[in-house]
Formats: C-alpha cells, structure tokens, sequence
C-alpha cells in the first residue's frame, strides 16, 4: 500500500514539473529586450502562445501567433535578437522550383501547412508539412531553388 501510494505521489509530482516546465509566458514575464523585440514583431498579430526554450544551453522565446488567420510564429534570443520567423502561406504563392520539390515529396499523400523559414541571414526557406500515403507524417524543408536542406 505505501508502495502504491509513494508511486502515485511520484507521478503527481512529476506531473507537475511537467505542467510548469510548459507554462505560458506573457509578454511582461519577458526580459526587456525581448519584449521590445516582440512587440516589433508582432505587426498586428494576436498572440497565442509565448515558451522559453533552451536547445544545447541557448535560451530563446518562441511566440506563437496569429496575423489574417495565419500563423506566424519567430523566436527571440535572451538578448532581443530576432532568430526566426516562420508564416504560413499559401503553397501556391511560393517560388516555382520549390513548390514543385515539395509536391513531388508529397506525392499522393496529404499536404499539411507550409511556412516560409526567415532566419535573418536573408534566404528564404519553405516548410511543409505533409502526410504520407502510407499515414505517415512527415516535414520536408527547401530552398527556393527545389533543394531540400536541413538548415
């Protein structure tokens, strides 16, 4: 019985680090230089969601939001520094080239969103989700010129 009973407290307790380790923040829970940077952004955009994330010790603020219907989501360093911003589009408003990469990826499967990828260094990317034929997800991420990348 005690057995049962510290294993349920177990999992209580690390149900709660969970739940607050995924808390949403609100523009004021942001350092300064963030917000500034957030508030520049946002271009008339709701926001849905803002997280903190650290990926191999470097925090940044991702801020989900919605502009025309759209998403549009961008991540900021600690420091105010834009990293990314991601809008989703329409497949047919994009370059040629890349559109036909991504339906060829594709291919008689299900077409999911699809993003434009600005990182600040001034190319482009396009991401789109897709799933398969067979059922199964997948992400497919190109260049402007049909070359799939990792970046």
């Amino acid at each position: 019985m005690k057995r049962t009973f510290l294993a349920f407290l177990t999992v209580v307790a690390i149900s709660g680090l969970a739940g607050a380790a995924a808390k949403s923040l609100l523009v004021k829970d942001l350092p300064a230089a963030v917000q500034k940077t957030v508030q520049d952004t946002l271009k008339g955009a709701e926001i849905k969601n803002i997280s903190k994330e650290v990926e191999k010790g470097v925090t940044q603020y991702e801020v989900e939001t919605l502009l025309n219907g759209k998403h549009r989501d961008f991540n900021v360093d600690a420091k105010g520094k834009l990293v990314v911003v991601e809008e989703e589009v329409d497949i047919a408003g994009i370059p040629a080239a890349a559109k036909a990469a991504i339906e060829k990826k594709v291919a008689g499967g299900k077409l999911g969103m699809v993003e434009t990828v600005n990182k600040g260094d001034g190319v482009t990317l396009y991401e789109a989700a897709y799933t398969s034929k067979a059922g199964k997800k997948g992400a497919i991420l190109v260049k402007a010129d049909g070359t799939e990348t990792k970046d």
